[in-house]
This record gives C-alpha cells, structure tokens and sequence, in this order.
C-alpha cells in the first residue's frame, strides 16, 4: 500500500493518507479486491483482527463476517464504485459478543483495487443495542402493570409514551396516541372536567390526584383514580408529566356493596322475626326487637348486660364456654323470659371484626313452636288421620314393648285381626266419603267396647287390630271377640240410608300360636280369612293347620297367572229373551275357569283375587276378544242379531286406553259394535262423570250397547244417569228372588221399570227362577227375561245348538 501515492489519485485524502505511513493511523486501512481478496491492510486492522505481522497471503478474511455483512460486501463490490461500509463480524476470542466496523470504500481504478478507512464502532452499537433492549423491557413492564399510565409534555399536552392500557381505555393504540394531545385523546367534554387538576399540579409543582367515572360502551360506569406526577427540570419548571391512573371499579363496588350490606343489615336486625345480638366480651351490645320480645324486656333493659343472665341456669357453662372460646357454632339452649317461662331456642354464633374490635353476632331462634310441630308430627307418625286411632308403626312399637312384658312376667295376650266384611262395596256404591265416614264410625265403636288396657289400632283399609294384654284364659280373647262382632254390626245410617256392615276376626295368641309380632299379625289375618271363608261376620282361632289354606290361596294365584298363559279359561253363555215373545235377543257372557285339578271354576272362585293381584285386565281383554269371536262365528253360522254382553270390572273400564283397545279388537276381530253390549256397575259409571261420558260416548260411536248392571243394589243420582248415553238397565237378581210375593221388591221392581221407561232405556232381569217371576215380570212391563228358568249358562257350542231351536217365538 506504499506505492499508492505514484500509482493512484494523489487529490483524495484516503490515497493521500495510504501514501503516508499508514501504521501509524488511529483508523484500520485495507485494500480489497473486486473480487474481495484482502491484499494489504495497515498494522491497525491486523491487530484488531489478531493476525499481527502474519502476511495475508492465503488468508481468507471474509470469514470473520457474519454471512448478511458478507452477502452485503460481495453485492457493492463488483460495482467498481465508491460505498460506506458497515461490517458485522463474527464472535471471536478478541470480541465475545461480536463487533461492528463503519468505514469507507474508494475505487482506485489505476490500480483496480479499492481502499477501505474502517473504525470501530462496537462499543457504540452494543450500547444502542442495550438502551434499544432496556427500551423494550420497560415497556414490557409499563404494558403489563395493573394502572395505565402516559407522559405529557408540560407546555403542549402533547403525549410523548403511553402504556398499552392506557391507550387501549380511550380506543387507541401505544403508537397512534403519541403526539395526541389530552383533547384530542380523552375528548373535549373530559378534558375540560379534569383541566382544573391539571392547571392545580402545574401550578404547585406537587402531585395530584382525584376520581372520576367513564362511561363505558355498554352503559356501566368505570370508576378511574388519576394521579398526576410533575417531572421538574434544573430551574423547578415541570418539563412534563406522568398520569397514573388505576381502574377502581371493582373496589369502589366493594365499599359500595359494604355499605348497602350494613344498611341492610340494620333493616334486617329491626325486621326479622328471629332474634339478633352483638356482644362484646359477652356484654350486650345491640339487640333486635325480636331478641327482646323472647325475653320479655327492652332494649335499655338488656344493654350493658351480660348475656348469661337471660341463659337459663343449667345452660349456662355450655353456653359461657361457647363464648369463651369464640366457637362459630350452632346448637341449642334455653332462655329464661321475664316471667320466668324456659323458653328453648336454637343459637347461632358467629364471632367478627367490627371497627377493629372483636364482637360476637349471636342468632337466636325460637324453637317453642318447633318442638310442639314435632310433636304434632310425632303423632301424625304413629296415628292414622282418619280416625285418630294408632297406625300400623305404632303397633310394631306396642307388640314390641308386650311381648317383652308378657316373657317377663309369664303371661299371655290375644291380637285380634279385624277385617270389613263387603266394604268395598259400599266405597263403590256410595262413595268413598260415606266409606270414610263408616270407618270412624267404627273405629269408635271397637274403642269404646275395649277394656282400659286393650288398645286397638287402624291396620290399613277396613283392617284393624286390638292387643288385649294379660288373658287368663282363651275364652277371655273369645269375649272380646264377641263384644266386638256385636258393637259393629249395628246398622249405621249413612247418608240417609241404613247400611250393615259386619266384621271378620281372626284371633292368635301368644306364646302359644307365635313368639314375634310378624308371626302373631300373620296367623291372625290367617284366622281371619279362614272366618270370611267360613261365612263371614264370625270369628276365628288360629290353628297350625289354617297355614295349609293360606298357602293354597298363594298356590291358587300362581295357577291362575298360569291358567292364563295356557288357555284354561273358557266362556259360557246364558240366553237373554225377549219378554214379549221369546225370542233370542242376547246372551251374557260368562267366565269359566277349567282348572286342571279342580274342575270348571264359576267367578267367586277366583274373580275376586285376580282383582287383587291385577290379573284382571289381561283376563277382562281375554273374555272381551272370545266374546267378539264367538258373535261372529254365531253370524256366519246363521244365528243373526244375538250380541254379547260382557260384564266390565272397574280395573278394566277405568284403563285410559280401553276405548282405544275396544276399537283395535273390533277391527281385528272384523265384527260390528252392535254384536257387542258392555254392562258396567252404577258405581262404575259415577266415579268421574266427565271421564265416564267421554268413555261411554266413544263406545256408542262404534255401535256397542250400554247397560247397567245389578241396578238398584248401588247409590246413584238420577240427575247424572240421565244425562250418560244408556241402552239398557238389568234388574238384579236379588229383587227378583222374592217376587212376586214381596212387597219392597215389588215396589223395587216397579220404580226400576217406571223410571227405565221415563229415560226410554230397554230393561232386563235377571235370576228368573219361577214362571210366577216371569208372568209378573212380563205383566210389569220389563223387555228382557234371563235366568234359569230360560236356560242355565251353556258352553259355547251347546249355546249355539240351544239357540238354534230356540230362534222363534215360543208359548
């Protein structure tokens, strides 16, 4: 590079310089290539490259660059032209974090090369690098804090930084807002509100601060606390200043929730009818109206007092130790009024800091009423409240509690099992409010027939039991039996009508017929089904052998379940004539059980526990589908006109879906409802007139007739029989009996067929035994005869051949 001078510009301060001795200048010489080849560089660039007096023949220079620095320098130097260089060198030994050359570069085009003047300006860029990174960190930090904050310059308002939260609350963002002004970045109306603060922290050069409310944008207040902070220069004049502002919002709604909870709860202290105190080591602070109407006295009587003066005496350790120990606790105690009455209260204790001071909020509650509830309930549990007797709960307690007594003391006492003979049908005839009535009816008469120390209890139902204690002997138990079936079956006027009802005992002693009261309840109602059996309105002693019937009356409900699922059931069938000429108008339908043991079963057999286990309705569907099949098989075979009446059970007619299940049957079985004649029972039709209408209306809409069953032996009102849509009414059989020699049937008879003919309803008896009950039948007016005198029921295929002789009229 010495002979730079002879060959180059001579004009240039660099060539001028590399003439010169250019070891001895404070700045790094090179000269380059154009193709970047290092060819000479002053002792300066060697040293801070670390190659000292090394020559640069094949040295490779370039790598010390980062590869954008080398990127950069291989794109200028092929243009042969003058450039600034800025060079970024790798890390090295002699600079860890790197280093950074700023220099020029001169073409020398005499000698094809170009010569660089570099400096070192690493100390300078790491130290903009490190203000750039602190930069970056405090607003970092200034983002992320919880206040907003912004600096304003003092003489402007201009804003020179915002962190994100404060431009984000007024809708801007940390570049856009600077160089806003407060005007322009809060709006005209706020800026004008708060340029008093401004102009007092300007004025005394000292912070300010205050609150206010924004308005957000979906109406609710934010509630800001603003400080405003000076920034004096050398002269105490504010150069700018900071605004520090914390979003208060949640904490002004705290002290405001406070403050509407204490207002509160002075309202709720003067208003609640449960008894308030404050206490302060154990003295009465405060105290609600209702804490001093439960001690009788007022509030000046009780303040300054300490609370276990009202406590009653045997209540006051546990409640002075709950004191003591400051327990948050609920438990009971006991005041004493001013009149001296035990006043017993459910106590709440709370202890709490008020005013810096800790108290004790004590809730007290009167528990008087409570406990008389409780009471109440108590008997409710072990009473039945229709007739007030003890329940069945009761009694396991009591056979508990004499068992014992009678081990202990060697004695025997008798339980007597009582069961309403027929009491459902007074609940289907007359209603159950006159059943109801019956029953507390006999309820008092069993009481008061009663030794002093037998009890007696309502079981469920019609059912009863009576405990009589400390029997010398087993006819003592026949006694009380006895007095018993004496007391209910007196007749009781119900409603304006006499009604009988007698009762079925079944008796066990003990120890003699069982040790537990599961065992003596059980062989008892043994005895008694046995009593019902035998006659009813009787009673009975348990014996072991009454086990076996009960068993087989277990065994009976099995084989019908099963005699269903087999086809054991058949129907038969008993003509129905017309009165005026004999001819065949119908036949009823009844049921017949083949039983595989015991033969052809009638109905009492087995009807009335197929209604008790809910056999009923798949039994009722099974007559109803024969009934239907049989009518049609009757019309193909010529025997036109004849319907079938199929007695309805309550269980069957009551099932929502029976008119919808008549319909399907009707359709499946491809018969017309004028085959079918359905006779329902007159309590049946009075259980839900509205019901029963729409029912009875659907029935009439497929052509089945309407009859009522057993007329006269139910409760009725005519008002609502008029008004249901009725074919036919049918006589029962019980008037028929005594006729025409009976006078009340006689009347009974003729008031059925005047009021038959009023409603022009068709009427029908049956149970016609004797040609006498024929001829007056027929004389009195009735249209149908049924009965054995006609015929008794047939089974199928010899009613069929009965009625084909039977079609015409006949003497």
């Amino acid at each position: 590079m010495n002979d730079a001078k002879a060959q180059g510009a001579p004009d240039h301060p660099l060539l001028a310089q590399a003439a010169a001795d250019t070891d001895g200048l404070p700045c790094m010489l090179m000269c380059l290539s154009a193709d970047g080849v290092l060819l000479e560089a002053n002792r300066p660039f060697n040293e801070f490259v670390g190659l000292g007096d090394t020559p640069h023949e094949g040295w490779v220079w370039s790598a010390l660059l980062t590869p954008a620095s080398n990127e950069a320098l291989m794109q200028a130097l092929p243009q042969r032209q003058d450039f600034t260089l800025s060079l970024h060198l790798k890390d090295a030994a002699a600079w860890p974090a790197g280093a950074w050359l700023d220099g020029k570069a001169r073409w020398v085009a005499s000698r094809s090369h170009y010569v660089c003047e570099l400096h070192d300006v690493t100390a300078r860029v790491q130290s903009e690098r490190q203000a750039v990174m602190h930069a970056k960190q405090l607003t970092l930090i200034a983002d992320h804090v919880p206040e907003m904050m912004a600096f304003f310059d003092a003489s402007t308002m201009q804003c020179r930084f915002a962190n994100r939260g404060y431009a984000e609350l007024f809708g801007w963002n940390e570049r856009a807002i600077v160089g806003r002004t407060v005007f322009e970045i809060i709006g005209e109306a706020s800026a004008r509100d708060i340029k008093p603060h401004i102009d007092e922290m300007l004025k005394s050069k000292r912070p300010t601060g205050y609150t206010r409310a924004m308005t957000q944008r979906g109406g609710e207040p934010r509630w800001l606390r603003v400080q405003l902070l000076p920034q004096l220069d050398a002269n105490n004049e504010v150069l700018s200043a900071l605004a520090l502002i914390t979003d208060i919002t949640q904490q002004r709604g705290a002290d405001q929730a406070v403050m509407e909870s204490q207002e509160r709860l002075a309202k709720f202290m003067q208003a609640s009818a449960e008894g308030i105190v404050f206490l302060s080591d154990g003295l009465i602070i405060d105290a609600n109206p209702a804490v001093c109407a439960l001690v009788g006295r007022t509030l000046e009587e009780l303040l300054g007092q300490h609370t276990l003066d009202f406590v009653a005496p045997d209540e006051q350790a546990k409640v002075a130790d709950m004191i003591r120990h400051n327990r948050d606790a609920l438990y009971e105690s006991a005041l004493v009024h001013k009149d001296g009455r035990r006043i017993p209260v459910e106590v709440i204790g709370r202890s709490m800091l008020h005013k810096g001071e800790r108290i004790r909020m004590t809730i007290v509650r009167d528990l008087t009423e409570h406990y008389r509830a409780q009471e109440q309930i108590r008997s409710l549990a072990l009473h039945d409240a229709l007739t007030g007797l003890p329940n069945r709960v009761s009694l396991m307690d009591d056979l508990g509690h004499l068992i014992a007594e009678a081990r202990r003391s060697e004695l025997q006492f008798a339980l007597l099992f009582i069961d309403l003979d027929h009491f459902k049908r007074v609940n289907d005839s007359l209603g159950h409010l006159v059943g109801d009535t019956l029953l507390q009816i006999i309820a008092r008469r069993i009481r008061d027939v009663l030794r002093t120390s037998d009890r007696v209890v309502r079981f469920g139902g019609d059912e009863f039991i009576v405990l009589a204690p400390k029997l010398l002997q087993r006819e003592d138990a026949e006694e009380v039996a006895k007095k018993l079936l004496a007391a209910i079956e007196v007749p009781v006027n119900a409603d304006g009508r006499l009604i009988s009802v007698t009762p079925s005992i079944g008796i066990s002693l003990f120890p003699h017929d069982a040790g537990t009261a599961d065992a003596l309840i059980k062989n008892a109602d043994t005895a008694m089904y046995i009593a019902k059996s035998s006659g009813r309105a009787n009673y009975k002693f348990f014996r072991s052998s009454m086990a076996h019937s009960a068993f087989e009356a277990l065994v009976m409900e099995s084989q019908l379940t099963q005699g269903l699922a087999r086809g054991e059931f058949v129907l038969h069938f008993q003509p129905q004539l017309r009165s005026a000429d004999s001819r065949l108008v119908g036949a009823e339908a009844l049921v017949r059980w083949n039983h595989p043991e015991r033969g052809l079963l009638t109905p009492d057999a087995f009807i009335e526990l197929a209604e008790q286990q809910r056999l009923m309705l798949p039994l009722g569907q099974w007559v109803l589908r024969e009934a239907m099949r049989c009518a049609k098989r009757w019309q193909h075979s010529g025997l036109r006109n004849v319907p079938v009446a199929v007695n309805l059970s309550s269980m069957q007619f009551q099932a929502s879906d029976f008119t919808a299940l008549v319909h399907q049957m009707l359709k499946e079985e491809g018969i017309p409802g004028c085959m079918l004649e359905l006779e329902l029972t007159e309590r049946m039709l009075m259980d839900d007139l509205g019901e029963v209408m729409r029912k009875l209306s659907e029935l009439k809409a497929m052509g089945i007739r309407i009859s009522v069953d057993d007329f006269g032996t139910g409760y009725s009102s005519l008002a609502h029989l008029k008004e249901l849509p009725i074919d036919k009414m049918k006589i029962d059989k019980s008037f028929v009996h005594d006729l025409p020699g009976n006078s009340d049937s006689v009347a009974i008879a003729h008031a059925i067929v005047q009021m038959a003919r009023g409603l022009n309803l068709t009427v029908i008896a049956e149970g016609v035994e004797t040609q006498a009950q024929r001829t007056f039948l027929t004389s009195l007016g009735v249209h149908e005869l049924q009965g054995m005198l006609i015929s008794a029921p047939l089974a199928a295929a010899a009613f069929e051949q009965w009625a084909q002789g039977n079609t015409g009229p006949t003497p």
